[in-house]
């Protein structure tokens, strides 16, 4: 059995929806499908998921929300007429959204949840009718009572028997036709994914039905070994690992959400990532374990920007039992995450993501370092970026940090960080963000100058 989502590019439209359906009738072992609300179809047109938004924040500001819910109707009006599609899914559209609107304002961050997730939602419902009226017999399956997720305040995620719930589909002989990007709590509240997380909804459903593969359709032919907008026409990944993968998505690959691989990995599933509008190419596999090549110890460099740094600094810190354990603490009581935390024999930095701050909650921080661990000196600086080398051959290369710093060194740019994990498959350098793009294209030169394909 294959498992396939579907991005929103993929289905932004009805010649879109069309190339979807050709892909599922091409092979019948594809049978569970997750679908993303419909993207952009055109450079500056604005996603389902945004007009959403949009109409989410008129409920709640009073303002004309008649005209932001018939942007999303029309929409959907628009695909239906082209599909040569029964309207009455429009209506089934239009009273669901009404009642999403309708609903409880208490918490609004759970009644934002209820719009967004209408795009993915009536999005899988109007493809399902698609599939039906070309032939294929498909059925649209809700999330409700079988993608079950954990409750606030913690980041969305399934729960153990979302798998045990969802296993029933891999006997079904109907196409089954899921949203992506959201789930519900035991209680029935729903809940999404962070922003494109259609991807771990996929990755979910093949776990759940232990796939043989699990196909994640994009607008892309492969993943690319760096930022196709930044270098002109990077090398094409054609294999890379679970592990090569999660760490360049979490520093910015943007084609497969970095949390999607856990489901998959545990069970050593397959994923390949292909593109809707050239299905026959090989796309990029990523697999548990691969062959490196002898020579290309890199297998691809990524850039994420938005980084702030907390610097603590006091004397004789590291005889101080304790003293990383308490200030960590300090950040998880501002339920902020942190990426790295770097330090020295007398002092420390923390690399959070600068949209988990405020100035109340900075202000608050610095005061309970400075009041509780003593420290000499605590502030935040702004404006970074992390920049991660990535690749399975990394490991015992030698030379292979000193090239990347000689790279970074000649564009004139200072590194502000350094860190190594202790797989040693990554290598993670801070620096400032006007920077990013002149050290990204420094670093493909020095890696990547003779490589054609990895």
């Amino acid at each position: 059995m294959i498992v396939c989502k579907f991005g929103g590019t993929s289905v932004a439209n009805a010649e879109q929806i069309k190339k979807v359906a050709n892909i599922i009738k091409s092979n019948p072992q594809r049978r569970i499908v997750a679908v993303s609300a419909p993207g952009k179809r055109f450079g500056d047109d604005i996603k389902v998921t945004d007009l959403l938004i949009d109409l989410a924040d008129a409920v709640l500001k009073n303002g004309n929300v008649h005209e932001k819910l018939n942007n999303v109707v029309n929409r959907y009006r628009e695909i239906t007429d082209e599909l040569g599609l029964d309207y009455t899914i429009c209506e089934v559209i239009a009273a669901d959204l009404s009642e999403r609107v309708s609903s409880d304002k208490s918490k609004v961050e759970l009644f934002i949840d209820n719009i967004k997730a209408s795009g993915e939602d009536n999005n899988a419902k109007l493809i399902a009718a698609y599939f039906n009226s070309i032939g294929l017999k498909a059925k649209y399956i809700s999330p409700k009572d079988l993608l079950v997720v954990n409750d606030l305040p913690e980041r969305t995620y399934a729960l153990p028997e979302a798998y045990e719930n969802l296993k029933f589909l891999a006997d079904t002989k109907e196409i089954i036709v899921f949203p992506g990007f959201f789930g519900y709590t035991k209680e029935g509240i729903l809940r999404t994914f962070d922003r494109g997380g259609s991807d771990i909804t996929g990755s979910i459903l093949a776990a759940a039905v232990k796939a043989d593969l699990y196909e994640n359709f994009t607008d892309v032919d492969s993943v690319f070994s760096a930022n196709p907008k930044v270098i002109n026409q990077p090398v094409e990944i054609r294999e890379i690992t679970y592990r090569e993968m999660r760490e360049l998505s979490y520093a910015g690959f943007s084609v497969f959400h970095d949390e999607a691989l856990m489901p998959v990995f545990k069970l050593g599933i397959p994923v390949n990532i292909k593109n809707t509008n050239n299905p026959t190419a090989p796309g990029t596999r990523i697999v548990p374990t691969r062959t490196t090549t002898p020579g290309r110890p890199v297998t691809g460099i990524s850039a994420d920007n938005g980084f702030s740094i907390l610097y603590v600094q006091k004397y004789l810190m590291n005889r101080e039992i304790g003293f990383g354990r308490k200030l960590l603490q300090i950040i998880e009581e501002e339920y902020i995450s942190f990426e790295h935390t770097p330090s020295g024999v007398d002092d420390i930095s923390v690399i959070i993501r600068s949209n988990q701050l405020t100035p109340e909650s900075e202000e608050r921080i610095v005061k309970r370092v400075k009041e509780e661990l003593h420290a000499d000196d605590v502030h935040f600086n702004h404006g970074f970026s992390m920049i991660s080398i990535v690749g399975e051959g990394m490991r015992n290369n030698t030379g292979l940090a000193a090239r990347a710093c000689a790279a970074i060194s000649n564009t004139g740019a200072n590194i502000e960080m350094i860190n190594q994990g202790s797989s040693e498959v990554s290598l993670v350098f801070g620096v400032l963000q006007k920077y990013e793009n002149q050290i990204l294209r420094a670093l493909y030169d020095e890696f990547f100058a003779t490589v054609t394909t990895c």
